[in-house]
């Protein structure tokens, strides 16, 4: 147990794992693999790039800078996702509320016409016009 407090007490204050030392430390693995095969020394190099940088991150006291770069690296994972569509796109149509910018779930109206929609977030009334009974355009006001 003394190890244990020791190392707490050590890593106190610095900032630790996350999810872009997690992808250093995977291409990491990858370039050690492809290394045993190739004996690069360039590629061994490489490696030890990686570990300079996976060590300097977990142990980092620069904890807003740490966590600046990490923010930086999900927003550019999350750009490429493929972001599904919704299961219920025959029963539902989904429109963004112009004051607030939340997603409203939408019934797939049976008549054409003018439909008001009162946003639940910001309670401001939407209008769209119902040119077919799939599509429903937005009226900003």
């Amino acid at each position: 147990m003394n190890f244990i407090s020791n190392f707490q007490k050590f890593m106190y204050g610095r900032y630790g794992i996350d999810s872009l030392t997690k992808f250093i430390f995977k291409l990491y693995i990858i370039s050690f693999i492809i290394n045993i095969f190739m004996k690069s020394y360039i590629l061994f190099l490489v490696e030890l790039l990686f570990l300079i940088i996976i060590v300097y991150r977990t142990l980092s006291r620069k904890i807003y800078k740490r966590s600046t770069e990490n923010t930086k690296f999900m927003n550019l994972v999350n750009s490429f996702k493929i972001k599904s569509k919704p299961k219920d796109t025959e029963t539902h149509i989904y429109k963004r509320c112009h004051h607030c910018k939340r997603v409203l779930r939408l019934p797939i109206p049976s008549n054409k016409g003018i439909k008001h929609v009162k946003c639940p977030d910001c309670h401001k009334r939407n209008t769209f016009i119902v040119l077919k009974s799939e599509k429903i355009e937005i009226i900003k006001k």
